[in-house]
C-alpha cells in the first residue's frame, strides 16, 4: 500500500466528516484538495475562512503523516494564515503543504491555498504540529 493510500485510508476512517482529500504525498509534502459546495460559501459568493483554514489544516496533517508514519494523536499548535484574494466560488480549494523543519516534537509547515487552475494564491498558511512522545 503506498503512503497516499494508507493517508487516505487512515483519514477516511477517523474523520469521516472531512471534506477534504489527499491527491498527493511526497517528500515532507502533501497536496489536498476541499470540494467546495454550498456549505463552504460565506455570504458575498466567496470560499469561508474556516473553510481554507481546514484545507491549511488538513495538508499539514497530511504532510506530516507522509513524513513521520500515521500518527493519530499529533495535533495543531498554532495555525496561522493571510487571505489573499477571493477564493472561486465554484472551484475546489487546493492546499499544497510543505514542510520547514520536522523536529522530534514540533513540525513546522506552510501551505499555499489556490483555487483550482488559478495559479494565484488565495492564502497562505503557517501551522505547527505537536507531535506526542513515543
Amino acid at each position: 500500500m503506498t503512503k497516499l493510500q494508507n493517508i487516505s485510508e487512515f483519514l477516511a476512517a477517523e474523520f469521516p466528516q472531512s471534506p477534504c482529500s489527499v491527491d498527493a504525498i511526497g517528500p515532507q509534502s502533501a497536496t489536498v484538495r476541499y470540494r467546495v459546495d454550498v456549505h463552504a460559501l460565506r455570504p458575498g459568493g466567496t470560499v469561508s475562512g474556516p473553510t481554507l483554514m481546514t484545507t491549511a489544516d488538513v495538508g499539514l496533517y497530511a504532510a506530516i503523516l507522509g513524513e513521520i508514519g500515521i500518527v493519530a494523536l499529533a495535533v495543531t499548535t498554532n495555525l496561522n494564515i493571510n487571505f489573499l484574494r477571493k477564493p472561486s466560488a465554484d472551484k475546489d480549494i487546493i492546499g499544497e503543504c510543505k514542510l520547514i523543519k520536522v523536529g522530534r516534537k514540533l513540525i513546522i509547515g506552510e501551505v499555499a491555498l489556490y483555487s483550482e487552475g488559478d495559479e494565484r494564491m488565495v492564502a497562505h498558511a503557517v501551522g505547527t504540529y505537536a507531535i506526542p512522545s513515543a
